[in-house]
Formats: structure tokens, C-alpha cells, sequence
């Protein structure tokens, strides 16, 4: 049995444990796992984990002057080779962009303590794009991303359980109150993964988790569950595809199911978000969003939005 924290040094230099639990979450956004059981184990090689082209190293400050941005959408490029409509709440670094092997890759970089748009001590730092969304609830209405990611570290708030940042997050709105304004439905939550030996305490792995609501407008430990969907490698280049809408029940032809589905390097995790008939709209935003200690840096290439109203 392990402790409650994600990023746990691993007792056997060639071992590395893939975790799985469902834990509890809080009002906004999840603490972390309450407890943890071994299911597997794999044996590595220990080689020196590589530093990315474009990642961040060494010592760093909360707020750095070319991260500066007046409005959350002040400090976009010109032309940027993501899609989507930038929402800025950081000062440690603006949206930048690198080309590696050819692929230009859209850079999201957060730090602990960073939001200088929203009041202090209220909400996490984040670099997101938002994309259109659907205001139609008609079975064959949906909006859709795809794109690629990179992951080089995930926030780490050390001796707590609020490790890990978001990578993205189905949105939509609902009738009958409850819950946030602007709620989210599904958020893919990246946790660090830890070396040992000559990798000891630097991030290998990611453990990606849906966290995901019970309820419209579920919030806390009783309003969402959290449940661990993959592992994958610092750095490595991950297909992902989000589509979020409404299709036929086929159990009853008069009633619909509101879906959120994701692919995920190849893996799909399909599930159909509780009390359709509430639905309002759908909403998809990516980037780097929470982080409660340490940074955050995620890479997006290749991205696409669709959208169908019906």
C-alpha cells in the first residue's frame, strides 16, 4: 500500500509502479488519492530521462517580464499554429512556439502562484484556448478537438496531494442551477511519475486521469470521481481527440445521451456524462491549466476543431 502522493520514490531501482485508484475531489478542482494499490509492474531500463529541446530548466520566478499580459487575451502571436481563442492567466511566461523535427509545437508554461488576471488566492494559473462551442442540444450536434501532445513536467506540490495539472477539459453549461457558472464536465489530469537511481526526483511518467463529474454541477467528494486512464512518457508524442455531444439512446428512442469520448494514444475512453436532458451546451478548452506548486509545461501540435450544430 502507498501513500496518498503520486510522485513516490519506488523502492527497486528497475521498478516502476502503474497505479489505479478512484478518489475523492474538491469544490473546483481534485485533491489527490486517498490511497493507492499496487495492480502491476513493469521493469525499465534506468537510462538519464532526456530534457526536451524546448523545455524550461533550472531555477526560475513566479513572474518574468515577457510573461507579462494586461487582459487574458493580450499577449496571443499573430498568427498561432493552435487554434483556438487564448485565455492567459500567467505571468511566468506567455504562449510561445518551437519547431522540432519540422513540427511546430504550441508551448503552455505555469507556475505556481502565477494568475495576475483573477483575485489573488482564488484561482490556478492557466494558459488555455478555448474553442467554439454548441449551444444546440439536437442529437447529431457535437464539437470536437484533435491534436498532439508533449508533457515535460506537471505540478508538484511536495508533501500535499494536489499534484498535476490539467492538459484539457470538456465544459458545458446546464438548466436548474447547481454547481459553477461555467462548469466543467471532464478534465484530463496529468500527475508526475518519478525516477529512482539516477532519475530520482525527476519526472519520467505521466499518470493521465479523467476527473469527471457524478452530477451536473458536481462538485467535492460526492459531486465527481477521479479515474485513471493511462501512462505516458515524458516528452513523448501523444494523439489525443476529444469530442463532446449528443447522440440517440439506443436503449429508448426518445431519449438522448450527452457524450464525452476520448482517444488517447490510440486508446479510447468513451462515457456518457449523467442528466442529458439538463444539457445546455458543450465545450472543449486545452493547454496547461492548475497548478498548486512547481510548474507546469505542456506542448500542442497538429490541432483541430470541429463543430456541428443541428
Amino acid at each position: 500500500m502507498y501513500t496518498s502522493k503520486l510522485n513516490i520514490k519506488l523502492n527497486a531501482i528497475t521498478a516502476l509502479i502503474v497505479l489505479t485508484t478512484i478518489f475523492a475531489c474538491s469544490s473546483e478542482e481534485s485533491e489527490g488519492p486517498e490511497s493507492i494499490s499496487i495492480e502491476d509492474f513493469e521493469i525499465i531500463e534506468q537510462v538519464p530521462v532526456v530534457v526536451a529541446a524546448d523545455e524550461d530548466t533550472g531555477s526560475y520566478a513566479t513572474c518574468n517580464a515577457d510573461g507579462a499580459n494586461e487582459t487574458r487575451t493580450s499577449n496571443d502571436l499573430p498568427s498561432p499554429v493552435n487554434v483556438g481563442l487564448i485565455d492567459d492567466r500567467s505571468c511566468y511566461a506567455n504562449y510561445k512556439e518551437s519547431v522540432i523535427d519540422g513540427t511546430t509545437w504550441g508551448i503552455y508554461n505555469i507556475t505556481a502562484g502565477s494568475n495576475n488576471q483573477d483575485a489573488a488566492n482564488t484561482l490556478d494559473p492557466r494558459i488555455e484556448r478555448s474553442l467554439p462551442r454548441a449551444v444546440s442540444t439536437k442529437i447529431g450536434t457535437y464539437v470536437k478537438f484533435t491534436g498532439t501532445f508533449r508533457i515535460l513536467e506537471v505540478a508538484d506540490a511536495r508533501g500535499t496531494n494536489q499534484d498535476g495539472s490539467y492538459i484539457a477539459q470538456a465544459k458545458g453549461k446546464h438548466s436548474g442551477g447547481g454547481g459553477s457558472i461555467d462548469p466543467a464536465i471532464c478534465l484530463y489530469r496529468a500527475y508526475p511519475v518519478y525516477g529512482v537511481g539516477i532519475n530520482a526526483d525527476k519526472q519520467i511518467a505521466f499518470d493521465i486521469y479523467a476527473e469527471r463529474i457524478l452530477e451536473r454541477g458536481g462538485e467535492g467528494t460526492s459531486g465527481r470521481e477521479i479515474v485513471l486512464l493511462k501512462r505516458v512518457d515524458k516528452n513523448a508524442q501523444v494523439d489525443f481527440e476529444l469530442e463532446v455531444g449528443f447522440k440517440q439512446d439506443p436503449n429508448n428512442a426518445s431519449k438522448k445521451i450527452h457524450y464525452c469520448n476520448a482517444v488517447i494514444g490510440g486508446e479510447t475512453f468513451n462515457w456518457d456524462i449523467p442528466e442529458a436532458d439538463r444539457a445546455t451546451e458543450s465545450k472543449i478548452r486545452y493547454g496547461a491549466y492548475r497548478v498548486k506548486g512547481g510548474r507546469a509545461q505542456i506542448r500542442w501540435a497538429n490541432t483541430k476543431s470541429e463543430k456541428v450544430e443541428i
